[in-house]
This record gives structure tokens, C-alpha cells and sequence, in this order.
């Protein structure tokens, strides 16, 4: 986090919330990933508190990634984590999740890369690109927004339906010719924005893990530059260490 952002402010806790979230906690133990939570008016009646209450502590709770708010259909448990091992053979690109994967196209333009963008993949400034944004969905469910870059002549004719549904880089293997093999990635955490946050249906504030990577094919060819933001309650990274006598 910058120093220019700023986390909401927390209404401080008081006996009774703190009696909602335990017993909203003791649920979530005992409760499957995705199972719905009580209706607010339903949860105030059964602990004797009043709504704003409930809503405060659930508030908390989803902004900790322990409940999720679907807009219309209630509040639910979250589900299960995506566990990813992290190594030099495997990335973000296309984790596995259980369910079906769909994307949502909400840009597709073509223009002019200019200097910053030509730079970075290694093309002429006047160059176009293709800048693409779609929201991956996981049965219907925003998981993560990608920001893709890569130059438009490399995929002549690609249309945003082309976006989707399958796998991109299976796609340009098999439509393009484009083998990819290597990509430089970086993670690191941050938290949405409120556009994020709007696309991913999630509050302003929720965790992230931003993604940025630079691919390159069999040809050594710089073919696409990407910015992904996962959702923080959705992911988990895993890394296999090794030790010597050196190690502290």
C-alpha cells in the first residue's frame, strides 16, 4: 500500500458486535465454502441486537475475506481458496480452479502504442496494439480482471468473443503460430480500487494480488505485457523451499 492510499475507517468494536461476530465466526467453522449466510433481519431477531449492528460485523468479516456479498442474492461464506504453487515452471497465467471459467470482454481496442508501450514490447512507437480488458469469472463468479497488451499485427482478425471462453495462449498457439514459452512476473499485494472493486463485485479496499507480466515466444519475441488483479479471498501461494548449511 502507498502512502497516498488509505483503508476505510473500522466503526470501533463493542460488546454486542463483538458477541455477532463469534457467533457469525462459530458459522463459518461449521459452515461448507459458499453456503449462505441468514438474512440480516433474521440474525438481529435470533441475538436480540439491532440490524445496523449485524451489518457492522458483517462488514468486518467481508472485508477480511471471511463472508463474500453478491449484489441480489445475500451474503455467503467464501469459497474455497485456489491454492497455486509458485515455481519456475508454473504462474498466474491460467490457475487451476474448480468450476467453469468464462471471461467477460469489457475493452477491446486497437491504437497507436506510443513510446511507453512500444518499449515495452519492443516494437515502433506508431505500431498498433491490441489493449484488451476482461473479468475471468469462475461459475458466473468475478475471480480476477486482466489487462492484456500485445501487437495487433500479431493477431489479425482476433474479436472479443475470440476472449471469452478457452485458453488464450492455447489459442495462439493453434490459430497464430505463437508458441509461448517464457514470461518475467511479478506479484505483489495491494488492495482495489474502486473500478476493481466494481468489476470483481467486491467493496472498495478488498485484497489483491496485482500480476505483472512481460511474455516472450519460442522466437524470443516479446508477444504480450499484462496487468492482473486476482481477488485476495479467492487465492492462496504456496512455495517449496530448500535448505543447506548455508541457510539462517
Amino acid at each position: 500500500m502507498t502512502g497516498t492510499e488509505q483503508r476505510s475507517p473500522r466503526t470501533p468494536s463493542t460488546p454486542k458486535r463483538d458477541r455477532v461476530r463469534r457467533h457469525i465466526l462459530d458459522f463459518i467453522d461449521n459452515a461448507s465454502p459458499g453456503t449462505s449466510l441468514a438474512s440480516e433481519r433474521e440474525l438481529a431477531m435470533t441475538l436480540g441486537v439491532s440490524r445496523p449492528t449485524i451489518r457492522a460485523a458483517i462488514d468486518d468479516l467481508v472485508q477480511s475475506g471471511l463472508l463474500v456479498r453478491r449484489h441480489g442474492r445475500g451474503t455467503f461464506t467464501s469459497p474455497q481458496k485456489i491454492t497455486q504453487e509458485l515455481s519456475g515452471s508454473t504462474g498466474l497465467a491460467a490457475p487451476p480452479a474448480q468450476g467453469t471459467w468464462s471471461s467477460r470482454v469489457v475493452d477491446f481496442t486497437i491504437a497507436p502504442a506510443g513510446w511507453s508501450r512500444a518499449s515495452r514490447l519492443n516494437i515502433d512507437p506508431d505500431d498498433e496494439i491490441l489493449r484488451v480488458t476482461r473479468v475471468r469469472l469462475v461459475d458466473g463468479e468475478p475471480i480476477a480482471i486482466e489487462r492484456l497488451e500485445l501487437p495487433a499485427a500479431l493477431v489479425p482478425g482476433l474479436a472479443p468473443e475470440d476472449m471469452e471462453t478457452g485458453n488464450f495462449y492455447q489459442l495462439l498457439r493453434e490459430r497464430y503460430g505463437i508458441n509461448v514459452t517464457e514470461a518475467v512476473q511479478t506479484l505483489e499485494p495491494s488492495v482495489t480500487n474502486p473500478e476493481q472493486a466494481d468489476l470483481l463485485d467486491v467493496p472498495a479496499f478488498f485484497p489483491i494480488m496485482h500480476i505483472q507480466r512481460t511474455t516472450q515466444d519460442d522466437t524470443g519475441r516479446t508477444i504480450e505485457y499484462a496487468q492482473s488483479a486476482y481477488r485476495g479471498d479467492r487465492y492462496r501461494i504456496t512455495t517449496k523451499l530448500h535448505f543447506d548449511h548455508t541457510s539462517g
